[in-house]
């Protein structure tokens, strides 16, 4: 990569902490705030957390549909001012105690959410094909600051504003949007040329029957949804159990640092050892994070299950991107990106709307044993797709 092409994957991984550090803060501390807003049914907990996966999955599509119109950049800018506008409806719906406002603040915060996911591919339209497996992974590695960055965030700046408990953190959103709009504005991302706008289209239909980006698409709205049906019941369930609300917060920057920190080398792993093989890694990883679950409630035990399942989510997500990117021309990148991400988040937004529910109603253990039939259909997948295996059962 030349130096214009770094310095543009480098910002974009700054967007990508940026929002990623918005989300966490909300995954952190949104659960909690609704158990102030709510009555005495506390089922509904989980619902503003529910609302930015729904707006995430409702905006993916127009997002993706908008930005082939206008351009990434624009985009990105009008994603960020979103991610703007819900913080400021959240904020003001602590102060009047409102919960229904405080979750339709959340649903912009998951238009923020949609846009921003795009980053990824942005990436890669930066980097060309020949670097996308890197593009993606460098880009995602943003998301280890947030690791740190959002739940500290939380901690720190819950008190800030006493009595309104929480508002500091969702103040602090709206500056993370700032530095967002800033850093947007100075990266540089090539358009779709003449010929590539009009470069002939399949149907939708015939994309999506490739094996190829069935298994794509699996592993990434599998390993994204298990970690969302578990990571969001967390700070519930540690509550329940007993542990202090600080502990939730840790345990959630411990695993945010998990899902990012492999990212680093994720690219290089991928492009040596192929998709299909770290794909498998990832479901493995996910399948011991739900026995270390099964096991016992301390807060070992819920450290130890977290930074499992963001490993897992890394190499599955990581892994699923990459190989997405194979199964379309730059012409048709457009609609598959936008129903690759639909299809994700769709998942997403249904996990963590069941996790509260399973949570209140079934507990922490019913919760994991939900991940376990998905997770073992992805390493199935990717076993019989991985090339050394299809040769064998092709000699019989």
């Amino acid at each position: 990569m030349d130096a214009p092409t770094k310095r543009s994957i480098l910002l974009l991984s700054g967007c990508q902490a940026l929002m990623n550090s918005t989300t966490s803060i909300m995954f952190s501390s949104a659960a909690l705030v609704s158990l102030l807003l709510l009555g005495a049914d506390k089922s509904l907990a989980t619902l503003p957390v529910s609302a930015v996966v729904v707006g995430t999955a409702l905006a993916t599509i127009p997002a993706s549909l908008f930005m082939r119109r206008a351009g990434r950049k624009a985009g990105f800018l009008l994603g960020a001012l979103f991610g703007m506008i819900g913080a400021a409806i959240c904020s003001y719906s602590i102060v009047t105690d409102n919960f229904w406002g405080f979750a339709f603040g959340a649903l912009f915060v998951g238009m923020y959410t949609a846009f921003g996911n795009y980053y990824r591919f942005a990436a890669v339209d930066v980097a060309g094909q020949e670097n996308r497996s890197k593009a993606v992974s460098y880009v995602l590695a943003g998301g280890l600051i947030a690791g740190f960055l959002g739940p500290q965030i939380a901690s720190h700046s819950k008190d800030l504003f006493s009595p309104y408990l929480y508002l500091g953190p969702f103040l602090a959103i709206i500056v993370l949007g700032f530095f967002a709009l800033l850093f947007i504005s100075f990266v540089s991302i090539p358009k779709l040329s003449i010929q590539e706008h009009h470069e002939p289209q399949r149907p939708l239909l015939e994309i999506i029957r490739q094996p190829t980006f069935i298994v794509a698409a699996l592993s990434a709205m599998i390993g994204f949804g298990t970690m969302s049906l578990v990571m969001t019941a967390t700070p519930l369930a540690m509550v329940g159990c007993g542990h202090l609300p600080g502990d939730s917060f840790n345990v959630i920057s411990f695993h945010v640092v998990a899902m990012y920190a492999p990212s680093f080398f994720t690219g290089s792993l991928i492009a040596r050892h192929g998709e299909y093989k770290i794909i498998f890694i990832g479901a493995l990883l996910g399948l011991a994070s739900v026995t270390v679950s099964l096991l016992g409630l301390g807060l070992v035990n819920f450290y130890a299950a977290l930074i499992l399942l963001g490993l897992g989510w890394n190499f599955m997500f990581i892994g699923g991107t990459t190989l997405v990117t194979t199964t379309y021309r730059a012409s048709e990148a457009a609609k598959v990106q936008g129903l690759n991400d639909f299809l994700v988040f769709g998942t997403v937004a249904s996990a963590s709307l069941m996790s509260g529910q399973l949570q209140q109603h079934f507990g922490w253990e019913v919760v994991n044993l939900g991940a376990l039939p998905l997770l073992a259909l992805v390493l199935i997948l990717a076993l019989w797709n991985m090339p050394a295996v299809r040769r064998i059962f092709s000699a019989f």
